[in-house]
This record gives structure tokens, sequence and C-alpha cells, in this order.
């Protein structure tokens, strides 16, 4: 019977060889595939939603929702019921200022946000534009939120991916894909909204993603979610981020917000690679025009923040006091030239007295409202005046006014005017009155309530 020879490796190289050979592919079939599959997992979306999400915040409230919104008497009907609202928030600017979509917050008394660290805190409405369904709030935080990254809607491409974030159902920060199906679609979802120009995408839009981003493959937001197709299935609509950006930049404008103006009117250029804005004129004897800027101009730098949108000119200015220099970089044929604009307090044709005197006696600043604002509100009444500021533990704050609301009514006289203000709280019997009832415009609700006329106070 013949033996069977043993070697050792030593004395058989191919053997030896063999042995290294396998053991180098069984360490590429287990070690080197993994490594190589742990970096295919961090795909674009995955980076894109990583990157995005602390940006990304979710709005749960309760609604009042009045059945009949108008009795025989013409006041408010007390027929009313609550409702459980959720939506959608991204953070545009660090200091806690949120865009959404209108019917997100509209009729919500308290605006609970969840921020990306799951902390909760309350916001308050800062300005609204029913018709293009956009609003503004803002949450107090000790430190600065994270900015989402703004792209482009002018160079969108149908059949191109697309990521939605949202809080669809409740289940906040639930993310979806999917492509662009068309563009330019014009969608009515009830009596009195139409939405027109909207992006169409197979991306899941479920109730609770309203106001919520959606995404191109970069990460960039290039539309704010606002509608889905009632009985369709795998169609959803979202505002074009640049139309949407624009209106964003007039509820941001600091002539709303913080009374002042700096005068300068002007286009926001959208292209693939770049956007710029281009000065079309400084308003007469405004900052703008004292500083120099003219037709023509890009706007490149606004203090440390650059400027490539209308609503980055109002985020650089907003907050500024009337006497602060703030340094501006522009183009200006093909050189750049450096200045300084100086704001200066928005002219008030009413007299300050007025003013002074809703401050003293009912806790209230207020502003008139031009009569194409109003009209926006979709409201039956004629006119009214924002509510600008509260004051802490003042009547109107007794009562739950908050800045945005526009009052339009105080007792059996309508509130178009600071004049308007003035009638009511000058009349000889108007201790016999107080408590006085008032009616604001909150979002699409009209509310009321008794307003006891605070004794004058020292300024």
């Amino acid at each position: 019977m013949q033996r069977t020879r043993l070697c050792s490796t030593s004395r058989c190289p191919w053997l030896h060889g063999l042995l290294i050979a396998t053991a180098a592919l069984g360490i590429a079939s287990t070690t080197l595939p993994q490594a190589r599959a742990s970096e295919l997992r961090r795909t674009a979306i995955v980076r894109a939603v990583n990157e995005a999400g602390p940006s990304i915040v979710n709005i749960h409230g309760r609604k009042t929702v009045r059945a009949d919104v108008a009795t025989s008497a013409g006041y408010g009907s007390d027929n009313v019921r609550q409702v459980n609202g959720m939506g959608t928030g991204i953070v545009f600017d660090a200091r806690g200022y949120i865009l959404t979509n209108f019917h997100v917050v509209d009729g919500v008394s308290n605006i609970q946000v969840s921020l990306h660290d799951a902390s909760s805190t309350i916001a308050r409405l800062v300005a609204h534009d029913p018709k293009t369904d956009l609003a503004v709030i803002k949450v107090d935080t000790k430190e600065p939120l994270p900015v989402i990254k703004f792209g482009t809607s002018c160079d969108l491409m149908t059949g191109e991916p697309v990521i939605a974030i949202g809080n669809a159902y409740g289940y906040e920060h639930t993310v979806t894909r999917g492509i662009i199906s068309a563009l330019h679609r014009t969608v009515q979802v009830s009596d009195e909204q139409k939405y027109q120009n909207l992006i169409q995408t197979d991306a899941s839009i479920n109730p609770g993603n309203s106001g919520g981003p959606l995404m191109n493959i970069d990460g960039e937001v290039i539309g704010i979610n606002v509608a889905v197709r009632v009985g369709a299935q795998g169609i959803g609509f979202a505002i074009p981020i640049d139309e949407a950006l624009e209106v964003t930049a007039k509820l941001m404008s600091i002539e709303r917000i913080d009374q002042t103006m700096h005068g300068i009117a002007g286009n926001t250029k959208h292209e693939p690679e770049q956007r710029i804005f281009t000065v079309s004129m400084a308003r007469e004897s405004s900052p703008a025009e004292k500083v120099g800027l003219k037709s023509g101009d890009v706007i490149s730098k606004i203090g440390d923040r650059e400027v490539k949108r209308s609503l980055d000119i109002e985020l650089a200015l907003l907050g500024r006091g009337a006497t602060e220099e703030v340094p501006v970089e522009v183009l200006r044929d093909g050189e750049t030239v450096s200045m300084s604009i100086t704001l200066s307090p928005l002219k008030n044709t009413s007299r300050p007295a007025l003013s002074d005197k809703a401050w003293d006696l009912l806790g209230l600043r207020l502003a008139p409202m031009d009569e194409t604002e109003f009209r926006n509100l979709g409201s039956r009444y004629r006119g009214g005046l924002r509510v600008t500021a509260v004051r802490d533990e003042g009547p109107a704050a007794a009562q739950g006014i908050r800045r945005g609301d526009v009052l339009v009514g105080m007792h059996v006289w309508e509130t178009i005017s600071l004049e308007n203000i003035a009638y009511v709280l000058d009349r000889e019997d108007l201790s016999r009155l107080n408590p006085v009832i008032f009616y604001i415009i909150r979002g699409s609700d009209t509310l009321y309530g008794h307003l006891r006329v605070a004794e004058r106070t020292k300024p």
C-alpha cells in the first residue's frame, strides 16, 4: 500500500503560495467588501438628510374651528370645536425664524415647535400671506439654530430625484424620496385656496409634511411641501423655493417688523450657478439714496452677510438700530464699491401721541395696514391695525392678544386708523363701556373678547 507523503509548507513552495492566496482571498471576501459597503451606504440621500435634519422642525398645536364664522349679528359664533394640527417648518435664520405653511399655524393659539434635539418650545406668528399659504414663525432659543441650505427652482428637471422630510402623520422627521413628476401645476384645493406653478412629485407627502422641505440630491431646498391631492396616491405638490423666498422677504421686511427702512428696491436674478440681487432703484430721500446706491448696482454683501436674494437684505438689516452704520459692498461696472448705510425710522403720518395712548391704556403698539395687505387677509372688514408689540402684563396681554394680530374693531367702532383708536379712548363715557369688546383677525379666524382699559400711566 502506497503511503501518502506529507510535507511542510516550507518544503512545498506551491502549497505555501496557495495558502497565502487563499488567506488573502478570505480577507478580501470578508473585510474589504464590508468597508466598501459602509461607504456605499452613505449615499447622496443619506448625506443630504443628515445635513438638513437639524434645520427642520416639527410643529404641533390645537386649532379652534368655527362651524359658523358669522352669525346674524355679524359677530363671531360660539359654535366651535378643537382639532389637532401638525406640520413642518424649516429654519432660515439662526435667530429662530422658521418658514412654514400658513394653514399649519392658522388658528393655533399655542404653536408648539419640536427642534431636532427633541427639545420643545412655543413659537409666535411673525407674519403670514394667506394667498401663497406661507407664514413665518419665531422661536426664542439660547443658542443659534442651524440654518437650512437653499438651492434654486429655476433649473428643475422632470425626472430628477428629490427628497421630502416632514412630520408625516405625526411621525417626526419622516424621510421619503421620489422624482419630480411635473412642473408648473395649478391645484385648486378648496373654494378659497388655489395654488399655481407648483412642483409635482411622487415623493410621499402626507398630512404633517406641509411646510417642510423638498430637496434635491445635493441637499438643497428647492420647494416647500404644501398639498396632497385628495383621493390620489403618489402625487404631492410643493411651492418653488425661488417664489417662496421672495414672499418670505416681504414677510421679513424691516419696515413690517422693526418699523425702520432702507429704501432698496431691486430684483433677484436666479441662475443655475448663482443668484444675484440687482438694485432697480433707491427710493427718494431714503438711506439707500443718501448712501449713493443706484440702478444696476449688484449688492454682494451687507455687514457680514453675503447677499444673493432680497431676503438676505432684510435679514442682514433686521434688528439694527436707526443710528447704526452698516457696511455695504456693491459691484458697479465690474468694480467693488464700499459704502455704509444707516437705516431711518419708518415715517408715520399718524400723530405719535396716538400710538403712545394705545400703549399706555391698552398695552398695544399698533401700525396701519395698507389696503392691499389687508385685502389679502380675505376679511369682510374694511381695514384694521396690525399689532406690532404687546406690553407684558398689560390689558391686551391679559386677553391673549398677540403680536401679528389685526385689530379690526372696538365696541361698535371700526379701527382702521390710529385716529379711530384715539376716538374710542378719548370718549367721556369710556368708563361706562369698560371693559370694551374688541375684535381681532388671527389667521382666518375672527376672535373677540373684553378688554379692560387701564388707567393712564406715566410713559
